[in-house]
């Protein structure tokens, strides 16, 4: 790609959600950008159906970028990113998952991912999304170039998946990563709890102390059983 071309890419790009005359081209950029094959049926899930914020970014009519994420309810989560969300939001908030994000080798480093990104979540902080509480993503952990892309826009590992990839006949390790949107919060650990029982502590006048400590380490007790007995749960399940 000329330099030309470089400084007034961004200025030619169009964006627009793919459609079912998209599957071919999709299909044959998928299998250049990512290690895992999927199924006819998710290419055609991803070209026509609804469930799916499924943007291209093209160039002169030619795809050279997309995003495909799927906004689903915290119920549906499966195991390994149930615990995304702090226990205080109930199973009815929404997640979007990044299923996919790409660009045409030639057009990399002129902020097409970024722009792909970017219009994702100005779509999920709309008042109509505003119930969704986070963002996640998998990514292979020998990818550098994404996980160095995604913590630049603010995206923090949330967990290490051993073996999560099965990519020609080698297992693979990857590791999930979130952003949290619209007033999500992630989990509480032990020393976020320790730390909100000293901030109540330093709060308290001298005449309400033992009544106003009883109660505070009673919650910061009940929410640390709580903690343990998912802990618990979690363990047996696996």
């Amino acid at each position: 790609m000329s330099k030309v071309l470089s400084l007034h890419l961004q200025q030619e790009v169009q964006l627009r959600f793919l459609c079912p005359g998209d599957l071919v081209e999709v299909k044959k950029l998928c299998a250049d950008w990512f290690p895992i094959e999927y199924p006819d049926s998710w290419y055609d899930d991803i070209t026509s159906s609804s469930r799916f914020f499924s943007l291209a970014a093209t160039y002169h009519s030619r795809i050279i970028g997309l995003i495909v994420a799927e906004i689903k309810p915290k119920v549906k989560l499966n195991k390994e990113d149930a615990d995304i969300l702090a226990t205080c939001f109930p199973p009815t908030v929404q997640v979007a998952y990044i299923l996919s994000l790409g660009v045409v080798e030639d057009f990399r480093r002129n902020g097409i991912a970024s722009l792909l990104l970017d219009s994702l979540l100005s779509h999920l902080t709309t008042k109509e999304f505003f119930n969704c509480k986070a963002v996640y993503l998998h990514v292979l952990e020998s990818n550098g170039d994404a996980l160095r892309f995604y913590e630049r826009r603010n995206f923090r590992p949330h967990s290490f998946l051993p073996y999560y990839y099965f990519i020609q006949g080698k297992s693979r390790h990857g590791y999930s990563y979130v952003l949290y949107t619209n007033g999500g919060q992630p989990p509480w650990s032990v020393l976020d709890y320790i730390s909100h029982c000293g901030s109540v502590l330093a709060k308290l006048t001298p005449c309400a102390f033992p009544r106003q400590v009883y109660q505070a380490l009673r919650s910061l007790m009940q929410k640390f059983v709580v903690v343990s007995r998912q802990t618990s749960q979690e363990q047996h399940a696996r």
